[in-house]
C-alpha cells in the first residue's frame, strides 16, 4: 500500500508528463505541414489517428473512429492523456510523411475533390487509409527499409569515427 506522500509524487509527475507532451504536441501543429487537417485540409486541427501519425480536424475525427482501431486510433490533442510512445510516433510521422504515403498515387480525378459533402469526406478517408488505393508502391516497408538503410550508414559512420 503506498503513502499519501508517494501516491501526491506520482500524481505530480503524471501531471508534468501531460504537460510536457501537450507542449510537444502542441509544437508539432505549428509546423506548417501540420497546420492542416491530413485529410481534408481545414485549418487548426486539434485531433489526432496516433498510429497513422497524422493531425486531423474534428469533422475528419469521426470518421477515423468509424475506421476502426485497426486502421485509425483517434485522440484529441489536449483533452486525452499521451503516452511518451505515442507522441514520439507523432513526431516521427506528421501530416506530410504520411500523406507522401497514402496519396503518393492520386489520380487526377481526386485531385480538385470536392470534399464538402461528408459522403464524399468518409469516401476520400476510407479510399486512402482503409483501400490503401493511393499509398506508395511498398506502402509503408519503403519507409521502414529506407530507415534502416539510414540507421546502417550512420552506424558505419560511427565506427568509422571510433577508429580514427
Amino acid at each position: 500500500m503506498s503513502t499519501q506522500a508517494e501516491r501526491d509524487k506520482a500524481a505530480k509527475q503524471k501531471k508534468e508528463q501531460f504537460v510536457k507532451n501537450l507542449k510537444i504536441l502542441d509544437d508539432l501543429l505549428k509546423q506548417p505541414e501540420n497546420k492542416e487537417c491530413a485529410d481534408c485540409r481545414t485549418r487548426g486541427p486539434r485531433w489526432a489517428s496516433t498510429n497513422l501519425g497524422v493531425f486531423i480536424c474534428i469533422r475528419c475525427s469521426g470518421i477515423h473512429r468509424s475506421l476502426g482501431v485497426h486502421i485509425s486510433k483517434v485522440k484529441s490533442v489536449t483533452l486525452d492523456a499521451w503516452p511518451d510512445e505515442q507522441v514520439e510516433h507523432m513526431q516521427k510521422w506528421g501530416n506530410a510523411k504520411v500523406n507522401e504515403i497514402y496519396e503518393a498515387n492520386v489520380p487526377s480525378s481526386w485531385k480538385n475533390r470536392n470534399l464538402d459533402s461528408d459522403q464524399e469526406l468518409e469516401r476520400w478517408i476510407r479510399t486512402k487509409y482503409e483501400k490503401k488505393e493511393f499509398m506508395r508502391k511498398g506502402g509503408l516497408d519503403d519507409v521502414a527499409d529506407e530507415r534502416s538503410e539510414k540507421s546502417r550508414r550512420e552506424r558505419d559512420r560511427d565506427r568509422e569515427r571510433e577508429r580514427e
